[in-house]
């Protein structure tokens, strides 16, 4: 009897880890593909197949009523949504990768392994329920993406962004444990549900060494997030790494750090002490104020939309420190709005330059000095690529949350949290913030339309070859994402009230 219910439960297991399995199992097969039969487009295909059923599995049955994995990890409803939305991104770079990589002239295969153990890093990230899976997720996500932002290892600026991640993940990270064992030393435990139970008792409150960890993994998330003043490295990585790595960065990296934090504040109950709440507050109020500021000073594309990005942190923060169901739903449908647009602009970014190709030896070379990120060079974008133009401006107008796109759905969710937690100055701060980013959202978009600028730009379509088949369906899906549920958002807040219920 108890080896049939044994049975059982190690099935239930397997099926909710399913996704994750699928995709360490895809990986392996990748590698093994790539060591026998050194050619992209195969390797390509077995990445995005994989990928394809790791997303399939999400929708099996789950034939348990606990979703908690050991004491490690929680497969609910809430993780499996993040899981979707990390495994989709990777799909939609990896699209990306392929021709800006040199496609079936170059050997990029060890590319695909890459994404693909991030992905798995992330997935890890987003299902933890114990410091140990944390720490697991974090650093495996960190150390492929340092290898992603260097790939074209023998080019200058890939190579020094690469080394500032490096810099920047060891630091980090170590923060992070620091504040993990300090946490346990006055706990005893590493499961957020215990912490959150010890934490609730009526003499659980933090002591020093408690508070100090909780500080302590606040920074180190700081720094992951780069919300102000964690921030400095996020522009200079942003404009040298590769520009599909950037969105994977800009998405995949924040998206499952930011889930895992509102989990663990949640479980752990950490949202309960004034103190962290306080300079939570701060940080959401300086993020949103000096990343908009300082992409008015901007001329490059890439930066603009490094500060853009560490501005919408803010805005997540702001829905993120209501602590409610609400907070829960706003967050996750603003995530999804920022996961679409930051996966458009970059994506057009990445259409738009010229990639890195092999050498004779399997060295990577540019192909041009940089990506085409300056701003001269989208001057009359629209009289030469009017699709490309179209689509960057629905990514520009959502990120600038205006009306008929995510973005703006997004924006007022966050807005509505914030103000029935009377959040008032993150609030104020968020308002005018966002009327700051119209300044250079419409800059951008002004450059792209005027007429009589169009000699920059034809250099670069010159210089450019056209997109492929892949390159084009996969920016318009993500336009007509943006549009049909920044119109029709019912279908999608359906689904994550189901993830808010599970999380509260």
């Amino acid at each position: 009897m108890s080896s049939a219910l044994h049975s059982d439960s190690l099935h239930f297991d397997l099926v909710a880890l399913s996704p994750l399995i699928l995709l360490a199992a895809t990986a392996i097969v990748v590698m093994l593909a790539a060591a026998f039969y050194r050619h992209p487009r195969p390797v390509m295909m077995l990445t995005l197949a994989g990928l394809v059923l790791s997303i399939a599995s999400l929708f099996l049955p789950p034939g348990s009523a606990s979703p908690q994995i050991t004491a490690l990890l929680i497969l609910d409803h809430y993780a499996l949504f993040f899981i979707g939305l990390i495994v989709v991104a990777t799909f939609v770079v990896a699209v990306l990768c392929y021709r800006y990589f040199g496609g079936d002239e170059s050997r990029h295969e060890a590319l695909y392994i890459l994404l693909l153990l991030a992905a798995l890093g992330g997935g890890v990230l987003v299902a933890s329920s114990h410091f140990a899976s944390f720490l697991l997720g974090l650093e495996l996500l960190s150390i492929s993406l340092f290898a992603l932002i260097a790939y074209p290892r023998f080019t200058e600026h890939p190579l020094e962004a690469g080394i500032k991640y490096l810099i920047l993940a060891g630091f980090s990270s170590g923060l992070l444990l620091f504040g993990m064992a300090l946490v346990y030393a006055q706990l005893g435990t590493m499961q957020f549900v215990k912490i959150g139970i010890m934490l609730a008792a009526p003499d659980g409150a933090l002591e020093l060494y408690g508070l100090a960890g909780l500080a302590l993994i606040v920074t180190g998330v700081g720094f992951k997030l780069a919300l102000v003043p964690f921030h400095m490295w996020t522009p200079d990585v942003y404009e040298g790494a590769p520009a599909p790595i950037t969105a994977f960065i800009a998405t995949v990296s924040k998206g499952a750090m930011l889930a895992l934090l509102l989990r663990y504040f949640l479980m752990a109950g950490a949202h309960q002490s004034q103190s962290i709440t306080l300079a939570l507050s701060l940080i959401a109020v300086a993020t949103i104020l000096v990343g908009n500021l300082l992409a008015l000073l901007q001329d490059n594309i890439k930066r603009i939309l490094a500060y853009s990005s560490i501005a919408q942190l803010g805005y997540l923060l702001v829905g993120f420190l209501a602590f409610d169901r609400l907070a829960i739903e706003a967050v996750a449908y603003f995530l999804t709005a920022y996961f679409v647009t930051m996966l458009g602009a970059f994506g057009v970014v990445t259409v738009l330059s010229d990639g890195f190709k092999d050498g004779s030896g399997g060295e990577f070379h540019g192909a041009a000095e940089r990506d085409s990120d300056r701003l001269a060079d989208y001057a009359g974008l629209f009289w030469h690529r009017p699709w490309l133009a179209g689509v960057f401006t629905a990514m520009l107008l959502s990120l600038a949350g205006i009306p008929l796109t995510m973005g703006f759905i997004g924006k007022f969710y966050i807005l509505t949290a914030g103000v029935e937690a009377s959040l008032w100055i993150p609030v104020i701060a968020l308002v005018v913030g966002s009327i700051i980013a119209l300044f250079y959202y419409l800059r951008i978009i002004t450059v792209m339309y005027a007429s009589g600028l169009e000699a920059t730009s034809e250099a670069i379509m010159l210089r450019v070859a056209s997109p492929s088949f892949a390159e084009s369906a996969t920016l318009a899906a993500l336009a007509l994402l943006l549009i049909w549920l920044g119109i029709f958002p019912a279908q999608l807040i359906g689904v994550l009230e189901g993830a808010g219920v599970d999380l509260t």
